[in-house]
């Protein structure tokens, strides 16, 4: 996924500068918004593995979009950073339901024995969705307190370097049959390919 390199490197310049910012005046602009991915894409029935994989990555598409539209943090007081952080912390989280929806929704792939990419990655979301909330609802409480903030927005890029850290296709890499089916799914091809 190419994509969430440039997001990631625009989010994490963010966070830092909302972590070494506060008090400072002026707002950090948004990551710049990455081309709109399609909400799905028919694959001929023919192709049960490729309309699977066709599946898979219209879930984790919705991850993408959150992360690819996420809002800005401004790092100009303690309580807008707090705010800023808070807002991106539950677009990211709403992200992860989604794609958590998605995958789960699925089902196991029709290859035999072929399932553990998926649940891997859902069991990761899950656990990076949990410390997403943990985070914004820390962020939420310590509202205010410059000292607190600092540390909250911290956690917070962890968790968002955590999601970075993801590879969101590693349902569908670990087994060939789906690794081929991914290429014959233009969904897939589609997630997978550079930001223009």
């Amino acid at each position: 996924m190419r994509q969430r390199s440039t997001v990631f490197a625009a989010l994490t310049t963010t966070i830092a500068l909302g972590l070494a910012g506060c008090g400072q005046p002026s707002p950090v602009q948004s990551p710049p918004r990455e081309q709109e991915l399609p909400a799905s894409t028919v694959v001929p029935q023919a192709d049960p593995a490729a309309t699977w994989a066709g599946g898979y990555c219209d879930a984790v598409t919705h991850l993408v979009r959150a992360l690819a539209s996420l809002p800005a943090v401004d790092p100009s007081t303690p309580q807008k950073a707090s705010r800023t952080s808070s807002d991106l912390l539950s677009s990211v989280v709403g992200g992860l339901d989604q794609s958590l929806s998605g995958l789960t929704a699925l089902g196991a792939p029709p290859v035999p024995s072929a399932d553990g990419g998926r649940k891997d990655v859902i069991e990761q979301f899950t656990q990076i969705r949990a410390q997403a909330e943990t985070s914004r609802r820390r962020i939420e409480a310590v509202r205010g307190d410059a000292a607190a903030t600092k540390d909250a927005l911290g956690q917070a890029r962890a968790t968002l370097d955590r999601i970075d850290a993801l590879d969101y296709l590693k349902g569908l890499k670990d087994v060939p049959a789906l690794a081929a089916a991914e290429q014959r799914a233009p969904a897939c091809r589609q997630l997978d390919q550079p930001a223009g």
